[in-house]
């Protein structure tokens, strides 16, 4: 009986197959509104000229573009760092009553994502000290 509602179902999901096609066009036919393109140009606008400062403030393309990058690394590793230790909390503290190794999962897990986290907010000041100071 088993056999025959899983065959039942996988008949049902090969024939219930076909092929969707998005697009994103709003009421009045156009793909991306002017508003929302206008938006885009200002943002990738105060990109480039952040980027360009970053040069200009490190004297060279090859460094504004690393000091850049360690930048945005530390700006969005804090959301994804308290984020890890939640999920890890949970594994140590509410699942671990049950099951000891997944509480040693959860602590090992918070452990690492606290030392990533340290480093993703001190790489940043690391390399402006040693690239400014060192080179002048």
């Amino acid at each position: 009986m088993r056999k025959a509602i899983a065959v039942f179902f996988i008949i049902i999901s090969i024939l219930s197959i076909s092929s969707v096609y998005a697009t994103n066009t709003n009421i009045e036919g156009e793909i991306i509104s002017n508003e929302t393109k206008s938006q885009l140009v200002e943002i990738k606008e105060k990109e480039l000229s952040s980027l360009e400062d970053y040069k200009q403030a490190y004297g060279s393309d090859t460094y504004g573009l690393v000091a850049y990058i360690l930048d945005k690394v530390r700006i969005y590793s804090i959301p994804v760092g308290f984020l890890g230790i939640a999920i890890s909390a949970i594994y140590q503290y509410v699942i671990g009553i049950r099951k000891l190794d997944v509480r040693d999962k959860g602590f090992n897990a918070m452990i690492g994502i606290v030392t990533m986290l340290i480093i993703c907010q001190v790489l940043p000041l690391i390399f402006a000290v040693v690239v400014k100071g060192w080179r002048g």
